[in-house]
């Protein structure tokens, strides 16, 4: 895990009991900007999505921003790590993968290299193709270090959700209600290809209207549609007033 120099992170949640701490101003790094991309592992039926994918990492190149992700070399997720690979190289990407999905989230042919813990040797992809691959227990420890190398990233760092299933929509809205609760305060933007996200959108609107999102944390979530508009919206993004300030590390 990146910590990017200062004092030491914090721990993000090994499950939703254990509560994390705030990170400090003083732990954050003046670094490279890191990008947490959500998205599917698989490249959806039309051509638009996978375009979005090849566009945020021209975007990111062109800015020198590092991506984070999910590990996978399949759908959405290959695509964005290996065309800032192709740009940037191997060190912009790190990949994170529980030991249970490496099977499921890779292209079969990437079995160049071995990496082995208390289990059985695991196939991972090369690492001038994908970028480092880092291998975890399971999903809780994914999402922590994710979470952890963006909030050591410079400005502008933060989160971006292409389109995906369940399981984009679970980080996404994880990471959502940890920006609520005070536990971090980096952006958090969906990219909406084709209108994917009008109705999470519309969904949070109505929250606000039925009183169940208060005040201005129904703008939490940005919105962009174009990859340029994502970086500029986590660039410039404002922490909502309505912000829970919790103490986590008190408690």
């Amino acid at each position: 895990m990146a910590s990017g120099g200062g004092s030491p992170l914090p721990s993000f949640p090994a499950s939703r009991t254990n509560t994390p701490s705030n990170l400090s101003p003083e732990a954050r790094s003046t670094k490279r900007t890191k990008i947490c991309v959500y998205c599917g592992s698989s490249p959806g039926f039309d051509p638009a999505h996978m375009e979005a994918a090849r566009a945020l990492a021209r975007v990111m190149a062109a800015n020198d921003i590092a991506l984070v992700y999910g590990g996978g070399t399949v759908g959405l997720m290959g695509e964005v790590a290996k065309t800032l690979v192709s740009l940037s190289g191997p060190d912009a990407v790190h990949g994170v993968i529980p030991e249970a999905l490496v099977r499921y989230e890779r292209d079969p042919t990437y079995t160049s290299t071995l990496v082995s813990g208390d289990g059985p040797k695991l196939a991972v992809p090369e690492e001038n193709i994908f970028g480092r691959t880092t291998v975890v227990k399971d999903m809780h420890t994914r999402k922590q270090m994710m979470a952890q190398e963006v909030l050591a990233g410079g400005p502008g760092s933060g989160f971006i959700a292409l389109s995906g299933g369940y399981g984009t929509l679970e980080e996404l809205f994880e990471t959502t209600t940890w920006n609520q609760l005070g536990i971090h305060n980096r952006g958090i933007c969906v990219l909406n290809i084709n209108g994917f996200y009008d109705g999470i959108m519309a969904w949070i609107k109505m929250s606000v209207t039925e009183g169940f999102v208060h005040g201005g944390n129904g703008n939490i979530l940005a919105e962009a549609r174009t990859a340029e508009d994502a970086i500029k919206a986590l660039r410039e993004y404002k922490v909502s007033e309505s912000q829970y300030k919790l103490s986590w590390a008190s408690q």
